[in-house]
């Protein structure tokens, strides 16, 4: 998933109710051998010792056959200079069979890294043709979610494809269009003709979906082509610090480097999640998975397919979790008694929606619309939401004071990955290769960066950019673009994209490091916008 200059925003809407694949029977489960000393492991439950349970296992046989056909593999021949290895969280790998052959990738994570080890993709094995160096090739998965051909797949599989093919699981092969790509969600989705209608699956309720049930994952590994594994639900709700709208499933079902795109099934053969990334340090399975939820997944696709981009909400703050002492600090009501909820505003964007509702820093956002807020990742999740036009009930707590706020959300304003932008010629807004994080008190204080100095903070910067060239380093805090001054990731994210319409080439950004501000000019990559 090639890197990407990350300044946030995302989320989610709904999918098809009918399959070609009909309803998923099973064989009849068998007993799993006790493997005791001096029994036969033959499975005979007479020979359980007394008192003992035998354990039954689920077989997937049935539903495996039945799924098989609506899962593809996708082939995206990636322009030069393409990295195929980035997915989300992605810190890059060791390579192997079919496995990234490129140089190490830290993308997107935020700042600082909470993991000790290397977030990797689940996704594109990469294939070097040596008969043509400057040619890579990148094998991911996907699924068909409708008999036209509509296909969808993890965005870090086809960004940066100069051409995409579409293998069904009978071998045809099929060329793939872009309907529309979601790098904030890592979602995009493909369209592909075919002369006869193709089976497809459906997508199911991931709000349904239990730690500890069971799943199996589908996809290409490591080029192998269609495979099969099993496991449960770990965990659900997982932020891995890729995006603000994170919520993965969390299971143990092994999935590897070009799983990316491929379904994660419920018992019932309904579509729970996406296989997306990995924690490993090694590049390959360790039991860590992590799945987009199918209800991403459906609103996502649907304003894909509607648009060709995704509509989000827009309230205009900067907010950070609430911990006991802040909440003791801010005389929240509930302080000391339980789990804190609430998104703190550390900073309220001028002239926004939240500016104009009166919202200010210090105020702590509870509820939206009737939604508890737990966590800042739950407030951008909620806003993004709401249609842009609406007006949104905020439930606050200011200077130990509940009270309500009406707020009028606008639409939020980011860059559009779509086919439509992949082909646009005579654009001059190249790469920059910077992914921006907000100025919190804690960040403040961690970079000793003065009070009232205002600014958004380097969260990391892709390897080989002309970011990374012009000597732009993770911890720096971006004051200024050219002559205009910035406060925040969005501001500063606007103010770069204004200065690249210009002629002149080149984008000059203020920074302060290690207290001393410097001016550092950036000569953006145009090839790869």
């Amino acid at each position: 998933m090639a890197h990407r200059f990350r300044l946030k925003s995302t989320l989610a809407v709904a999918l098809l109710a009918g399959s070609t694949l009909g309803g998923f029977a099973f064989a009849q489960p068998s007993f799993a051998d006790t493997g005791q000393s001096g029994q036969s492991a033959s499975g005979d439950v007479s020979q359980l010792p007394s008192g003992a349970s035998a354990q039954i296992l689920p077989d997937f046989t049935e539903l495996a056959a039945r799924v098989k056909p609506a899962v593809v593999t996708i082939l995206s021949d990636l322009a030069p200079g393409a990295n195929p290895e980035s997915g989300p969280g992605d810190q890059g790998g060791n390579g192997g069979p079919g496995g990234d052959q490129g140089p190490q990738a830290q993308n997107g994570m935020p700042f600082p890294l909470p993991f000790p080890f290397n977030m990797m993709p689940g996704a594109p094995g990469m294939q070097m043709q040596p008969q043509h160096p400057e040619v890579v090739e990148a094998a991911g998965s996907g699924f068909i979610i409708n008999a036209n051909g509509t296909i969808v797949t993890n965005n870090h599989v086809v960004e940066g494809a100069k051409t995409i093919t579409v293998t069904l699981s009978d071998g045809t092969r099929l060329p793939a269009t872009v309907v529309g790509r979601d790098p904030s969600t890592d979602i995009a989705v493909l369209r592909v003709h075919a002369k006869h209608p193709l089976p497809y699956l459906d997508l199911g309720d991931s709000k349904k979906v239990q730690t500890g049930q069971w799943v199996v994952a589908m996809g290409n590994p490591f080029g192998l082509g269609g495979t099969v594994t099993a496991g449960i639900v770990s965990a659900e709700g997982r932020d891995i610090g890729d995006g603000p709208y994170d919520s993965f499933l969390q299971i143990d079902a092994p999935i590897n480097k070009g799983n990316s795109g491929g379904p994660l099934f419920n018992q019932q053969g309904k579509v729970v999640g996406m296989n997306t990334a990995i924690l490993s340090p090694s590049g390959g399975s360790i039991g860590i998975g992590f799945a987009i939820p199918s209800d991403t997944i459906k609103t996502i696709v649907n304003d894909l397919i509607k648009n060709g981009h995704v509509t989000r909400g827009y309230l205009g703050v900067e907010a950070q979790s609430v911990d006991e002492p802040m909440a003791k600090a801010l005389h929240l009501p509930d302080a000391g008694q339980g789990p804190l909820n609430g998104a703190l505003i550390a900073q309220v964007e001028p002239d926004s929606p939240a500016a104009q509702a009166g919202l200010k820093a210090g105020d702590v956002i509870e509820k939206v619309d009737g939604a508890t807020i737990h966590t800042p990742r739950d407030l951008a999740v909620e806003i993004a939401g709401i249609n842009p036009g609406s007006q949104a009930t905020l439930d606050i707590v200011r200077d130990g004071q509940a009270k309500d706020v009406q707020a009028k959300i606008a639409q939020l304003k980011a860059k559009v990955a779509s086919n439509a932008g992949q082909t646009q010629q005579g654009t001059n807004q190249g790469s920059v290769g910077l992914a921006l994080a907000p100025l919190t008190p804690d960040l403040r204080g961690q970079l000793n960066v003065p009070d009232g100095t205002d600014g958004a903070v380097v969260a990391n910067v892709r390897p080989n950019s002309p970011a990374d060239q012009a000597g732009i380093e993770q911890g720096d805090v971006v004051l200024g673009v050219n002559s205009t001054n910035v406060g925040s990731p969005n501001q500063a994210a606007t103010a770069i994209h204004k200065a690249l319409e210009g002629n002149s080439g080149a984008v000059a950004l203020r920074i302060l490091r290690q207290g001393q501000p410097i001016y550092v000019a950036i000569t953006p990559d145009k090839s790869s916008g």
